[in-house]
């Protein structure tokens, strides 16, 4: 999978309320963290992104076009890359018919704007994959019809000794995976090559369950395409003008972080119980669906987080699994004043796929 080159904006992705150090105060090995993509809290990564403090400050996604402008525009700057997706198969990429606004051109480059979450087994980073301005070369489509410009999310999944979430038997109990010398090396954790087909393996389950759902109608982001651990999907939140003219990206709150009127809870839960159903007669269940991995998109709601679905027929703790997402999100309706029964949606489900 083609890597970013390190990028400047990094240096400008801070956690709030971070004190600073003198650069002559810290030791070397401060210095080299200091260069490396800062961590924040889940709490700092919504809202505007990328931010800016003050009126003269550029954001990130300014900083990498004004050094990209210094030199080639058409060419690939710090913390850029070549659109990947022609580098995939078309297994690899998602459902047809594509969606209007995804970007297809080989002229496309792909630019790292900052992280938008991290999480237990992979980080999020949003993407901006554009044609440069002065490129109007289309293959098959004239430039009219051709789109130019999407905001992606890329999900990266960790190895394993990377990442810090357990993953158990009651997530992967009755997968298959195609090779039987893979499945032996999943289950060597002291093997390397184990560890990295267990991460690629996650990537590919999230990929296949986006497609799958997608394309039955449920309310997830659109997948665009994997690369070995780094699913690109459809960016849900909106972009706004500030007063100087810079564009910046607001990533959709996830439910918990809204407080919706009496109709817009039940539109909420009309959309939350068709998302679950389709899962529910395609075979699944989500696996860990709670207000945390639902994102509030206006008056929609995006279901978010799928690599750990689980198999209803198969694996054989599935009633508990999808009992859990029924209670989880049920209580957060009912906390809200909207009388939802759990073990009512839990036996519909169950209705459902079988």
């Amino acid at each position: 999978m083609p890597r970013f080159p390190e990028s400047p904006s990094a240096a400008l992705i801070h956690a709030a309320g971070k004190g600073s150090t003198s650069s002559g105060d810290r030791s070397a090995a401060t210095e080299r963290r200091s260069a490396q993509r800062v961590r924040v809290s889940r709490e700092d990564l919504e809202g505007y992104y990328p931010t800016s403090d003050d009126a003269g400050r550029h954001t990130a996604a300014d900083v990498v076009r004004n050094q990209h402008d210094l030199t080639d525009p058409t060419q690939p700057g710090p913390g850029q890359r070549w659109s990947t997706w022609r580098s995939v198969a078309k297994g690899q990429r998602g459902p047809e018919p594509l969606p209007d606004w995804v970007v297809t051109r080989d002229a496309a480059i792909d630019t790292e704007l900052g992280i938008l979450k991290t999480g237990k087994e992979a980080d999020a980073f949003l993407i901006e994959r554009a044609v440069p301005a002065g490129v109007d070369s289309t293959p098959d489509l004239t430039l009219d019809q051709a789109a130019t410009r999407c905001l992606l999310v890329a999900k990266r999944y960790r190895s394993l000794e990377h990442g810090q979430f357990h993953r158990g038997s009651e997530y992967t109990e009755g997968r298959t995976v195609r090779r039987t010398r893979d499945q032996r090396a999943m289950e060597d954790r002291k093997s390397a090559w184990g560890r990295a087909v267990s991460a690629t393996q996650w990537a590919d389950a999230e990929f296949v369950a986006l497609r799958t759902v997608w394309e039955a109608g449920a309310p997830v982001p659109y997948p665009v395409q994997i690369d070995g651990t780094e699913v690109l999907m459809e960016f849900v939140g909106t972009e706004e003008t500030d007063d100087l003219g810079r564009t910046q990206a607001i990533a959709a709150p996830r439910l918990t972080r809204v407080r919706p009127s009496d109709d817009l809870l039940e539109s909420y839960w009309e959309q939350l119980t068709h998302g679950m159903s389709v899962l529910a007669r395609l075979g699944f269940a989500h696996g860990d669906l709670s207000p945390y991995n639902i994102l509030a998109d206006g008056e929609r709601l995006v279901i978010i987080d799928l690599p750990q679905v689980v198999d209803l027929a198969a694996n054989p703790f599935s009633s508990d699994v999808l009992l859990r997402d029924c209670r989880t999100v049920c209580d957060w309706f009912i906390a809200r004043g909207l009388d939802v029964d759990a073990d009512a949606l839990f036996a519909d489900l169950l209705a459902q796929a079988f």
